[in-house]
């Protein structure tokens, strides 16, 4: 479908505008390197490295989590790390708190922890992001190698002897492989949407670039890094409200490779459209941001990333900010298109505008939706796949974000609208009865199997 899609846009073209036709490239092009990218035969990839490693021989640790206003979910997040699959000795656990938020940091002095914690006030001053609180953690690191986590995550036990492995099978080149993030909050079909996105994102596409040795824009949490070259490259930009997506291509301007490893971070997805709006907005500023930057000198970005770089540079993260602004002129001109032929217009030139604004959108649509399709079924879940649906409100949405973003850009630039976590009640009662079930199955096959102890009066 889509490769008819691209050909009727091609045909049609040559009757329409050429101002339209540069608005559909920037559409097609992004779409176009996508599915190029998820169809691409990859070479050999980290995801399924292995490499015996002993408890002697593992380094220090270092985890970073930044917290504001997370009191409802500090329990869970220290109770992931402690779950770990880690020498309790080796870890090195950093909570950057902010120096106001009082509720945080009783959280984290009020309960039990198996391990130790190093707490470290972030000053309540400008720029109010995350990034910045970041960047005061990391000369307090005393890990060989270092990984950021958020409020919500939960990462597999096994994720930082997966990354280790990732790193002792590369060079030293490699400086940060990737966890895949996966949300599981189901309350909305927004939140459900959510889940394609990420699977889509995180188990098809990252792969892929990393793959192929292209520059790769990180996701915010289960960033795992060298620490030496994370500190080589100046860490974190504290003005970026996607630091993440920024300091990905900052590794490659610097000669340095990310990679993934197929370890899954369970994150917790806005379920409404407020919370999705906020951090939708802040995403999609925080890439105009990063592509203003990094275009303040192309020459010298062309000569840091070479020619392949800069236009991956140009369709993921330049794509990524532009497209969703793009999208209401095509619909807009859709309309205007469809009203004139239903007016006065006939013959072939009449329907090719109409079909011109149809076959763009129809691109982007699919792309999306088949990249989400490819995810999800990689996940195991194709049970899930009637969400793909809402693929176009769900671009509707996508542009009012993006415009949104714009507007706040100009008035403020740096403005981080957090995200409130620990709010889905139900999707928290549903990990804790399939943990319960999991436990009891564990349990179950002990006793079937006699190698639980008996426990003596």
């Amino acid at each position: 479908m889509i490769p008819f899609l691209v050909g009727l846009l091609a045909v049609v073209t040559i009757v329409v505008a050429p101002g339209v036709t540069v608005f559909s490239m920037a559409v097609v092009l992004p779409a176009a390197f996508r599915i190029w990218i998820v169809l691409c035969p990859a070479p050999h990839s980290l995801d399924g490295c292995s490499c015996s490693t002993s408890e002697e021989e593992e380094p220090i640790y270092s985890i970073v989590a930044p917290l504001r206003g997370e009191a409802r979910v500090v329990d869970q997040l220290l109770t992931a790390i402690e779950r770990l699959n880690y020498p309790a000795e080796k870890l090195d656990v950093i909570i950057a708190a902010e120096a106001n938020d009082e509720d945080t940091r009783a959280a984290i002095t009020a309960r039990k922890h198996r391990i130790p914690i190093t707490v470290i006030p972030v000053p309540s001053c400008k720029p109010g992001t995350k990034p910045k609180a970041l960047n005061v953690a990391l000369p307090f690191a005393r890990g060989t190698y270092t990984v950021i986590y958020d409020a919500e995550d939960r990462p597999e036990r096994n994720q930082l002897r997966a990354a280790l492995k990732a790193f002792r099978s590369a060079g030293n080149d490699l400086a940060c492989v990737q966890a895949r993030l996966c949300t599981d909050t189901q309350t909305s079909w927004l939140a459900r949407y959510f889940t394609a996105e990420y699977a889509g994102h995180f188990d098809v596409l990252l792969p892929k670039l990393a793959a192929l040795g292209l520059p790769l824009p990180l996701g915010g949490s289960s960033n795992h890094f060298r620490t030496e070259a994370l500190r080589k490259v100046g860490g974190w930009d504290p003005y970026n409200v996607t630091e993440d997506a920024d300091l990905g291509i900052r590794l490659a301007r610097f000669g340095y490779r990310s990679a993934t490893i197929a370890s899954t971070t369970y994150e917790e997805a806005p379920a409404d459209s407020r919370r999705w709006l906020r951090q939708r907005s802040r995403w999609f500023k925080g890439w105009m941001q990063t592509w203003l930057v990094h275009m303040r000198e192309p020459r010298q970005l062309f000569r840091d990333l070479g020619g392949t770089g800069m236009l991956v540079f140009q369709l993921i993260v330049g794509g990524n900010a532009l497209v969703p602004l793009v999208h209401p002129v095509f619909i807009v001109g859709l309309m205007w298109e469809i009203s004139k032929l239903a007016l006065q217009g006939d013959g072939w030139t009449a329907l090719a505008g109409p079909m011109h604004y149809f076959a763009a959108a129809g691109v982007g649509y699919l792309t999306s939706a088949y990249i989400g399709w490819r995810g999800l079924s990689y996940r195991g879940v194709p049970n899930k796949m009637c969400v793909l649906l809402y693929t176009p409100v769900h671009w509707l949405l996508l542009s009012l974000a993006a415009w949104r973003a714009a507007c706040e850009l100009i008035w403020k630039p740096f403005h981080w609208r957090k995200t409130d976590h620990g709010l889905d009640d139900a999707s928290r009662h549903e990990r804790t009865t399939s943990s319960l079930l999991e436990l009891e199955r564990l349990v179950s096959g002990l006793i079937r199997r006699g190698e639980l102890a008996q426990i003596q009066n």
